[in-house]
């Protein structure tokens, strides 16, 4: 029992003697701050199953790859694992709120009774998308807030995240990783 004491304690002192000497003469490691913050999660999403919607969720791609650095959306190759699986329902838009993570599950459902109500089909693509990137609803709010959602009535076509649901995006997906919050798994669900 001594001896594997001993043995232990001389193995952690050979360790840091080790370290100390390592670290004296290691070369400064380069600075990758300007690397890790140009690293882009990519979060891939499969709309095979929202026929009809193709022409929005393609706009609402493109505005939040315009929009934020941090996380970029690509559509997933037929045959492989989306994170983000956008369908068509018949009911009003709902979608999990992330953020989501790389190899994890959000499912968008972008439903035709509010295009019914006369809500713009890009807006919400974009808007549900936004729950995804981990985007709570902002209700009541304007119409320059994508995250309004519905609230900003039939008439608002904006697709564009504001500047602080841009900023709250970048912080979610900082760093080129997700943040270490995992998503709640909530179904947010848009209707008025």
């Amino acid at each position: 029992m001594l001896a594997s004491r001993w043995l232990k304690a001389a193995g952690v002192a050979a360790a840091i003697t080790l370290a100390t000497a390592t670290a004296a003469h290691a070369v400064p490691a380069p600075d990758t701050a300007a690397e890790s913050t140009a690293a882009a999660v990519t979060l891939r999403y499969d709309d095979s199953r929202a026929v009809g919607w193709e022409a929005a969720i393609s706009a609402g791609v493109a505005s939040w790859n315009a929009n934020v650095d941090n996380v970029k959306l690509v559509e997933a190759a037929p045959g492989t694992r989306a994170e983000i699986q956008i369908v068509a329902t018949s009911g009003w838009p709902q979608a999990t709120l992330g953020p989501v993570r790389p190899g994890g599950q959000a499912r968008v459902e972008l439903g035709s009774q509010a295009v019914t109500e006369g809500h713009d089909k890009t807006r919400i693509a974009a808007h549900e998308l936004g729950h995804s990137l981990g985007l709570p609803d902002t209700k009541p709010g304007p119409c320059s807030q994508l995250m309004s959602g519905s609230s900003a009535g039939t008439t608002c076509t904006n697709a564009v995240p504001n500047a602080a649901e841009r900023s709250r995006v970048q912080s979610a997906y900082a760093g080129g990783l997700a943040s270490r919050t995992p998503a709640d798994g909530r179904i947010l669900v848009d209707a008025p």
